[in-house]
């Protein structure tokens, strides 16, 4: 039976490990590394977390570990449970069995944890970005009032739309992003407002990376071999700048090469071009 594994954060039961008898010996931090390199072995890693025993118990320490793939965490637990692995003594390793109710909408995974599972599936070369429009849209359009000017003023903000590319599935994925910074350029002077403004830029990219990745999932087959999912998201952009400027994007003259259409209508799934 094939797994989907969206990029969101892992919130499942069944992707979900608990390890206990962990040695009192060794600082949270030691075990927390131990452990992260022992299970990374049976695939991406979204969290380790060392806890203290409760004061009324015995010394030592439990741990919760979080898969990104519901496959990954049964075999991590077959192959270490009942194991000595980095100490002398045998863990317990159960499955997590505590469910939460299904959210409205998943978490989003930020940027950087995004490009570790792409990397991990997809391979480092196997997977591009390509940004489209950068745009600042901290200064107002000539024509409105003083007091919104004003406003608009006191900020940085920053408009940023990219496409995600995996040439091997012939599957592209778009995304937006919007971010802003508070800026006083009374107080601040020519080079942090500088330093504001590189930062304000990287988060818009960083935010529509993120973006771009939450449309895709991977799907792992039976086989091991894996295929790509692209699902358009569904959400409502609130911000009214943002929304226009990508309206704007798509009917600013350019040609299709310069900016193509990256919508589609339905669900696609998309395996390697083998061709």
């Amino acid at each position: 039976m094939a797994e989907l594994v969206p990029f969101a954060v892992p919130t499942e039961g069944d992707k979900t490990l608990v390890v206990w008898e962990l040695s009192s010996g060794p600082t949270a931090e030691d075990l927390q590394r131990s452990l992260f390199r022992v299970f990374s072995r049976c695939g991406p890693l979204y969290s380790v977390r060392v806890f203290p025993h409760a004061a009324v118990a015995r010394p030592g320490f439990y741990a919760i570990v979080k898969f990104y793939s519901a496959g990954d965490a049964r075999r991590a637990q077959r192959a270490c449970d009942r194991k000595q692995l980095f100490q002398n003594s045998p863990v317990k390793v159960h499955l997590g069995t505590k469910h939460k109710a299904v959210p409205h909408r998943a978490l989003a995974l930020n940027s950087s944890r995004c490009q570790e599972l792409a990397n991990h599936y997809f391979g480092f070369n196997g997977w591009s970005t390509r940004i489209i429009k950068l745009q600042n849209l901290s200064d107002p359009e000539e024509g409105e009032n003083e007091e919104r000017a004003a406003v608009q003023k006191q900020s940085l903000r920053f408009f940023c739309a990219l496409e995600v590319a995996l040439p091997a599935y012939a599957c592209r994925s778009p995304g937006v992003g919007l971010a802003e910074e508070p800026l006083d350029k009374q107080e601040e002077g020519p080079l942090s407002i500088l330093m504001k403004r590189k930062l304000t830029q990287k988060l818009a990219i960083q935010k529509a990376l993120s973006n771009a990745f939450q449309k895709l999932s991977v799907v792992v087959l039976e086989n091991g071999k894996i295929a790509v999912e692209y699902r358009p998201s569904e959400e409502v952009i609130d911000a009214p700048t943002e929304a226009e400027s990508l309206q704007d994007l798509m009917h600013d003259g350019r040609g299709e090469e310069d900016c193509p259409h990256l919508g589609v209508e339905d669900a696609a799934l998309r395996l390697p071009d083998t061709g």
